[in-house]
C-alpha cells in the first residue's frame, strides 16, 4: 500500500476513533438532539451562516464515513432550517458525502468490500452493468439497500464521478424532502396536543407511503423505458398467451382458463413437452423395468430358484412409449380445450410486447408467459458426427440393445440412464469430469450412489475428460484422459448417450429480436416475479431456471399466471425455499433445502441429525437396508433447514419433510405424529427421535430420576 493510501487510511481510521473513542455517537439520537433543540434554534438565529456551514460539515463527515445517524440529521435539518433551505443542505451535504465514500472504497476498499460483501454486491454489480446510472437510480430512490452500502459498492464499479453524483442526488432528492418536511413539522412541535395536527400527521403518512409510491414510481418509469418504441394496442384479443404446452405453460394456460380468463397456448410439436415424451415419464418407466430385472437377478437371495428373466430390449422401449400413451390423454389439446384453453398448433414468433405471430396471424394479448423449455447440451467434441450418439431426447427410438454404451456425465440423467442400462445387460461405462458423481449433493450421498453402480457392474472413471471420438476399422472407439493422472486411453464403445445438462430454448421465437436479457448460463433473465424486461412478458419452467425440474416449472407456473392476470392489484414473488428434487438411481437421492455442504459454504449454523436406514426394520425386511435421513436444523431449535435422503422410496419419504419446512413444522411435531408399522416413513420419526435425544433436558431427567427412586421408597 503507497504513502497515500496510508495518509488517507489513517486520517480515516483517526476520525472514525474520535467517534467512538469520545462516544460522539450518544449526540446523534433523537433525545439528545430533542434536548438541544431550543440551543440550537438559537445558534441558528444568531449566526445562520456559520451555522449552516457547520450543520453542512457535520453532514458531509457522517455520510462520508459511513456512521451511523443521517435519517436523524436530515430531520435535524428540517427542525432547524426549514423546508427550503434544509433540503439544499442536506441534499448537496449527503451528496458529497455519498460521493467520497464511494471515492473511499475505489480508493482504498475495493478488495476488502468485495471479500465482505461479495455475495450481496453481486445483484448491484450485474444491475450496473446492465442498466448502468438508471440501477444506481433506482437504489436511491427505493432504497433496498442501505445508503452505505451502496456508497461502497458503487466504488467497486466503474461509474463515473460526474454520472454517480448527479444521479445520487436526483434520486435521493424526494425521499431527502419527506424526511426533511418531517423534520420540520417535528420542531414545530411544541406540546402534545401538536401531534394531532395536520401538518405532523401528514408529515408522518408520507414518511410511511413515500417507499411504496417511489416503488410505484420506478415501475412506471422503468416501463416507459422498456416500451419506448412500441405500439401498445387499444384493445386485446386475449388475456393471455402461453408459448410453449410442456409443465410450465400447461399449468400457465389452466391457471387462467380457471379465473376465466381468454387464454391461447402455442405448441409446435407434442403436448405435454419433454417431460412427458423425453424426460421424467420414459426415464421412469425405463427404470421401472431395470428395477424388475435386478430383483429377477436376486430371487434366489429372498429364496426363489429357477427364477429367470430373459430382456427383450425392444419390448422394454415399446412398453415406454405405451405408458406415454396412456399419460398422453392428460395433457391432451382436447383436454385444454375442454377445461377452456385455445390450443394454437404451431410456431410462436413474438413481434411486439404484447403480439404473437403464429402461421402468418398475429394475435394480441394483455399478458405473455414463456414456457419454451430447454434441449439436451451437446458439446463440441471432435469426431462426434462419425459415431452414434444419442441425447436423453434421442435415446428413446433405441431398439436394439447396446452391448457397450458410452455415458458421458454423472449428473441425475447420466447415473440413473447407466444405472437402468447396466441392470437390462449392456456393459456401460460412465465418464465424469468431476471426481464424484452428483457434484450437487453431500459427498456421503454421491459416494452410496458410486458403491450401487459400480456393484451393478458400471464402469464409472472420475475426473475422465473426452479428447475426441474416432472410428478405427469401422470400430467406433473415444479417446479419453485421466485429469489425475494425464493417461490417455482409448475405449471402444457401440452408442455414447450425452448427459451432459440442458440448455435453455431461447432462439426461434423472438426473443432476441425482442431484447430479452439472458443470464451467464443462457436462461432467460426474469425478476423475482418470473416478469422479463418487459413487465407483462413472463418466464417460467426449464427457460429461466434456476432449477430445471418439472414441479418447479409447475410451480413457477402458478405465480407467473397469477401475477400476468393479476400483477396490477398485486404480485407475488416466487418462493424456492421449499422445492424438492429426487434422482432416481437405486438407491434413490432426495433432498429439500439446504445441504450439509451448502450450509457450510453459506456459513449457516446448523446442528445434524443422522439416522441409518440399516437399523429401520423395513429397509431390513425389504432388503434395502442402506442410506440415511440427514436433517439440518437450527442450533438448538427444532426448526428444518434441510433434509437430504438417501436410501429406498427417499423421493416418497421426502414429502413429510417438505410439508412439514412449507407450513414451519419442526422436528417436535413429526416426532408427534403417529406413523404406521412397519413401514420406510418411520425412518423420518426415527431420526426426529434422536435429535429430541440429543435435546433432551439432562437436569429435568435427574430430578424424575430422584422422583421415581422416592416412590420405589
Amino acid at each position: 500500500m503507497n504513502s497515500r493510501k496510508l495518509a488517507l487510511m489513517g486520517l480515516i481510521l483517526a476520525l472514525l476513533g474520535s467517534f467512538f473513542v469520545f462516544d460522539l455517537g450518544q449526540y446523534l439520537s433523537l433525545d439528545a438532539l430533542k434536548a438541544q433543540q431550543a440551543a440550537l434554534n438559537a445558534q441558528v438565529a444568531a449566526q445562520p451562516w456559520q451555522a449552516a456551514g457547520l450543520f453542512f460539515l457535520a453532514y458531509v463527515l457522517v455520510t462520508a464515513l459511513s456512521l451511523p445517524g443521517a435519517a436523524l440529521m436530515t430531520l435535524l435539518g428540517g427542525a432547524l432550517f426549514g423546508l427550503l433551505e434544509g433540503l439544499v443542505l442536506v441534499s448537496f451535504a449527503s451528496t458529497l458525502g455519498a460521493s467520497l465514500a464511494m471515492l473511499s472504497s475505489r480508493f482504498l476498499l475495493r478488495d476488502w468490500v468485495q471479500q465482505r460483501f461479495g455475495r450481496r454486491l453481486a445483484g448491484i454489480d450485474a444491475g450496473v452493468e446492465r442498466e448502468g446510472a438508471f440501477y444506481l437510480f433506482a437504489l436511491r430512490l427505493v432504497p433496498v439497500f442501505p445508503f452505505f452500502l451502496i456508497n461502497l459498492a458503487m466504488g467497486l464499479t466503474r461509474l463515473p464521478l460526474r454520472t454517480y453524483w448527479w444521479v445520487s442526488q436526483l434520486g435521493m432528492l424526494p425521499g431527502t424532502l419527506v424526511y426533511v418536511n418531517a423534520g420540520r413539522e417535528l420542531g414545530q412541535l411544541e406540546s402534545l396536543a401538536g401531534i394531532l395536527s395536520p401538518g405532523l400527521l401528514g408529515a408522518f403518512v408520507l414518511l410511511g407511503v413515500f417507499p411504496l409510491l417511489a416503488r410505484r414510481a420506478l415501475d412506471v418509469l422503468q416501463a416507459r423505458r422498456v416500451y419506448a418504441g412500441w405500439h401498445k394496442p387499444k384493445r386485446f384479443e386475449r388475456n393471455l398467451l402461453v408459448i410453449g404446452a410442456g409443465a410450465g405453460g400447461l399449468v400457465s394456460a389452466y391457471i387462467a382458463a380457471a379465473v376465466k380468463a381468454k387464454v391461447g397456448l402455442i405448441e409446435k410439436h407434442r403436448m405435454g413437452g419433454d417431460c412427458l415424451h423425453s424426460g421424467c415419464v420414459p426415464s421412469k418407466a425405463l427404470l421401472r423395468s431395470a428395477k424388475l430385472a435386478h430383483e429377477l437377478g436376486r430371487a434366489e437371495a429372498l429364496g426363489l430358484r429357477g427364477v429367470q428373466g430373459q430382456v427383450d430390449f425392444a419390448a422394454v422401449m415399446q412398453r415406454i412409449q405405451n405408458v406415454i400413451a396412456a399419460i398422453e390423454p392428460h395433457d391432451s389439446v382436447e383436454r385444454y380445450s375442454g377445461l377452456g384453453v385455445e390450443v394454437i398448433q404451431g410456431q410462436a414468433k413474438l413481434v411486439s410486447p404484447w403480439a404473437v405471430e403464429v402461421n402468418g396471424e398475429r394475435m394480441t394479448a394483455r399478458s405473455i408467459v414463456i414456457a419454451a423449455g430447454a434441449r439436451p447440451r451437446v458439446p463440441e467434441i471432435p469426431g462426434l458426427e462419425q459415431v452414434r450418439s444419442y441425447t436423453s431426447e434421442s435415446i428413446w427410438s433405441l431398439r436394439q440393445q447396446p452391448r457397450w454404451l458410452l455415458v458421458l456425465g454423472g449428473g441425475p440423467v447420466g447415473c440413473e440412464l447407466a444405472q437402468a442400462f447396466q441392470r437390462l445387460g449392456s456393459q456401460v461405462i460412465l465418464l465424469q469430469r468431476n471426481a464424484r458423481l452428483l457434484p450437487r449433493e453431500d459427498e456421503d450421498a454421491s459416494a452410496l450412489v458410486l458403491t450401487s453402480l459400480r456393484d451393478d457392474g458400471v464402469d464409472v472413471r472420475l475426473r475422465h475428460v473426452v479428447e475426441r471420438f474416432e472410428l478405427v476399422e469401422g470400430e467406433q472407439r473415444v479417446l479419453v484422459r485421466d485429469l489425475g493422472s494425464g493417461e490417455q486411453r482409448s475405449i471402444a464403445f457401440d452408442a455414447a448417450l450425452l448427459a451432459l445438462g440442458r440448455q435453455p430454448h431461447v432462439a426461434g421465437y423472438g426473443a432476441e429480436e425482442l431484447g430479452l436479457a439472458l443470464r451467464p448460463d443462457g436462461s432467460l433473465e426474469t425478476d423475482q416475479y418470473l416478469a422479463t424486461r418487459f413487465p407483462n412478458i413472463y418466464a417460467v419452467g426449464d427457460v429461466t431456471g434456476p432449477h430445471q425440474y418439472t414441479h418447479v416449472a409447475a410451480h413457477q407456473a402458478w405465480y407467473a399466471a397469477v401475477n400476468a392476470l393479476f400483477g396490477g392489484l398485486k404480485r407475488f414473488k416466487v418462493d424456492y425455499r421449499t422445492i424438492p428434487h429426487c434422482t432416481f438411481t437405486d438407491p434413490e437421492v432426495a433432498r429439500v433445502g439446504l445441504s450439509e455442504r451448502e450450509a457450510q459454504e453459506q456459513g449457516v449454523a446448523f446442528e445434524l441429525t443422522r439416522f441409518g436406514l440399516d437399523d429401520l426394520d423395513r429397509a431390513i425386511v425389504d432388503d434395502v437396508a442402506r442410506g440415511y435421513v440427514k436433517v439440518l436444523t437450527e442450533p438448538g431449535r427444532d426448526r428444518i433447514l434441510g433434509v437430504s435422503i438417501v436410501g429406498a422410496q427417499a423421493g416418497e419419504l421426502l414429502a413429510e419433510y417438505v410439508l412439514a419446512m412449507k407450513h414451519g413444522l419442526g422436528l417436535n411435531k413429526i416426532l408427534g405424529t403417529t406413523h404406521s408399522y412397519p413401514t420406510l416413513s418411520e425412518a423420518n420419526k426415527y431420526a426426529a427421535g434422536q435429535w429430541k435425544r440429543a435435546h433432551a433436558p439432562q437436569g429435568l431427567l435427574r430430578w424424575v430420576e430422584r422422583f421415581h427412586a422416592w416412590r420405589r421408597g
